[in-house]
This record gives structure tokens, C-alpha cells and sequence, in this order.
């Protein structure tokens, strides 16, 4: 399987290269504008080819993209390869607009052909073990999910903030596929002209979802809490948690020697990407919430453009 490499960052060389290299079935081609760096991880995980321009993958006659450039550039590398009839991973975000989205969804569905958005975050064992519903992508017998997502003294512009951040919490409680500000409750704090925080919170039946995230904590961490009957998880990372049941606490950790990839998620998410370009085709629920999450960070960004320009 040959497989183009757009766009060699930090989150390319830190979290995708280090796994896809290693693969014994699959043979990456490159491609970047920076010709330094394309000579240097060429050289280092000893790729054969190697591009300044995306077009030129088609040459190569490569059976996937990825594609790790700025949400800014996606739409349109996006674009040109699904009219290629070419399987597509992006980034999360996809794009940074709900009618693109549905745009290039639309597009994969003319051509048959798969786009896949990379949220590592459904993917991390541990919580998976755990906590059923995030494997399965459905609320099931949940009571409440609380995804916390905060940083140290890095407020940002609206978009910014909700696409390229916030949109990862936002995901991953997105367990009912809510594309609309419907029965959402927002809350928000502003740090001059820069957003600094924002909570969102909805209910799907009995389950109550919140995402949350505050960028002026004074550290950066994440935390995830659920809840069932009579039993409650929190993890403090991805790697360690708690469990509550019958009076009793249970330390929760990740299993031994299991890599820092693999406990975020890339692992599993990298190999989930690579049945997908076999199968070639996603599952109904999988495109329906990739769109979903993106309308909602969409509606969200727009609405918080809304009340900050009014005040």
C-alpha cells in the first residue's frame, strides 16, 4: 500500500511518521514545500519519493493521502484528491466551515470514496476499556460525559480556539451526532479580544454531555469524567484513572509498556485509517458525526462572533 504524506510539521514528525514507518505493508511518498525538511525525513526513514508539490502524488500512483498541513490549505488538497477517486485523511479540523464539510463529504460520496478526519481522541485504550460507549460512538447506558481540555496562557481568536482546539472536546461527547445549537447551554469567557474559555453542555435522553475548555488555567491537562448507575470514572490522563463502585476505589492504568502513540490514540486511529483504505468505505455513524461535530463548531464559533461584536 502506498500511501502520500502532505504536509511534514511537528504533528507529522511526531505522532504519524514514527508509526506509519514502522508499518512493513505500507510505503510513504512525501510531500512538502520546505525542501529541507523533505530532504531530511527522507534521508532519515529512507523514503525513495519525495514532492514539493501534492499534485505530483498522483504519479506515484499512491492508494491514500494524509494530509498534516494548516486547516487553512485542507479544503483544497482535500478537494483535488477525492475527484481523484483517492482515499483522504485529514486533520482534525477537516476545515474550519460546516459547508465545506458537507461539501467534501458530498464530493466523497460522488466518488466513492473515503475521507476520514483524524480524532485521535476516539481511539485511546484506555478510555475505551472502560467506558464501552466511546468505542462504540453511541450514548448506551452513559449517564453523563464530561470532556475537559484546558491550557496554559494561550487564549486565541474565536476560530482558532474552537477549530483547531475546542473541537477535540467537542468530538468526543458528540456521542449523538448533534449538529445544531438546539437545546445547547453556552457559556463563555472573554480575555480582551481573545476567547479564554467555553462550556458547552447538552442532553440526549437520560445523558448529560459537556465539553469544556479553558486556555488561561495555568496548566495544561485534560480530564474526563462519566458517569452510570451507582459507577463513576475519571481519568486524569491517558494513560491513568479511577473507578468507583460499591464504596470502592479502583486505580485504572494503561497496560504495561504500551507506547506514548499508542495510549493517545495515533495507534489505534492509524490502524482503524488502514482498514478503511482496504475496506474503501466508512461507516454511516462515522461520516454523520464527522459532520456533526464540524456544524456544531461551526454554529458555536459563529454565535460566540455574534455576542462578542455585540459587546
Amino acid at each position: 500500500m502506498r500511501i502520500g504524506v502532505i504536509g511534514l510539521g511537528d504533528i507529522a514528525q511526531k505522532a504519524y511518521l514514527p508509526i506509519m514507518t514502522q508499518l512493513n505493508n505500507v510505503e510513504l511518498v512525501l510531500c512538502t514545500r520546505d525542501t529541507a525538511v523533505l530532504a531530511s525525513l527522507s534521508e532519515k526513514y529512507r523514503i525513495k519519493h519525495s514532492y514539493s508539490d501534492y499534485r505530483q502524488l498522483t504519479k506515484k500512483n499512491v492508494d491514500a493521502v494524509m494530509i498534516h498541513a494548516a486547516t487553512s490549505v485542507h479544503f483544497d488538497i482535500a478537494f483535488w484528491f477525492l475527484t481523484q477517486g483517492i482515499p483522504t485523511f485529514v486533520d482534525k479540523p477537516l476545515v474550519d466551515s460546516g459547508e465545506q464539510v458537507e461539501l467534501l463529504y458530498n464530493l466523497a460520496e460522488k466518488h466513492q470514496t473515503p475521507l476520514y478526519v483524524g480524532f485521535n481522541r476516539r481511539h485511546i485504550p484506555l478510555y475505551n476499556k472502560h467506558l464501552p460507549e466511546l468505542a462504540s460512538g453511541n450514548v448506551g447506558e452513559l449517564l453523563s460525559l464530561r470532556w475537559e481540555k484546558n491550557r496554559h496562557n494561550l487564549p486565541g481568536d474565536i476560530q482558532t480556539f474552537i477549530f483547531d482546539d475546542f473541537i477535540h472536546a467537542l468530538d468526543s461527547v458528540n456521542l449523538n451526532c448533534k449538529a445544531t445549537l438546539e437545546d445547547v447551554y453556552i457559556t463563555h469567557q472573554m480575555f480582551g479580544n481573545q476567547l479564554s474559555r467555553v462550556d458547552v453542555q447538552w442532553q440526549a435522553g437520560q445523558c448529560l454531555l459537556h465539553a469544556s475548555m479553558n486556555r488561561l488555567t495555568g496548566i495544561t491537562n485534560e480530564t474526563v469524567s462519566a458517569t452510570y448507575h451507582n459507577q463513576s470514572y475519571q481519568f486524569s490522563s491517558f494513560t491513568r484513572g479511577q473507578r468507583w463502585l460499591n464504596n470502592e476505589e479502583r486505580i485504572l492504568t494503561s497496560e504495561d509498556w504500551t507506547p506514548m502513540l499508542a495510549t493517545k490514540g495515533f495507534e489505534g486511529m492509524i490502524n482503524d485509517w488502514l482498514g478503511v483504505i482496504e475496506e474503501g468505505s466508512m461507516p454511516l455513524h462515522t461520516i454523520e458525526r464527522n459532520i456533526s461535530s464540524h456544524q456544531l463548531a461551526d454554529l458555536l464559533s459563529h454565535q460566540l462572533h455574534s455576542l462578542f461584536e455585540r459587546h
